[in-house]
């Protein structure tokens, strides 16, 4: 199923594909604070149809995922892998995908803190 999500404004715009299981909560200091609802699908098949100089990236710790947002008005729709070896992700914030309420999905607590 193809699913379309933005930022508030909708500077950041975006496709993504697939079967939406569920969703992750991750606790880790960033997902916590934002409190971002995350659904993992392999990289190419997210597809950024609005960005501009909009689109914004954040990393730390060992900077392994890049956590991306819009410039404007400072919402975080996804991060993505950064790392070149290996199958690279992209996590959707599922609170910026239309059509799609986060309170009827199955959510896995993921203990981000400790990875």
């Amino acid at each position: 199923m193809l699913y379309k999500g933005s930022c508030h404004c909708g500077n950041v715009a975006f496709e993504v594909e697939g079967e939406l299981g569920g969703a992750v909560r991750c606790n880790c200091s960033i997902c916590a604070r934002k409190g971002a609802l995350l659904w993992a699908v392999p990289h190419d098949r997210l597809t950024l149809v609005a960005w501009g100089d909009d689109l914004g990236r954040y990393t730390f710790g060992e900077a392994k995922i890049a956590h991306r947002f819009c410039r404007g008005c400072g919402i975080h729709p996804f991060a993505e892998d950064v790392r070149e070896d290996g199958e690279r992700n992209a996590y959707i914030n599922l609170n910026c995908v239309a059509d799609v309420d986060p309170s009827t999905l199955s959510v896995f607590d993921f203990d981000g803190r400790s990875a």
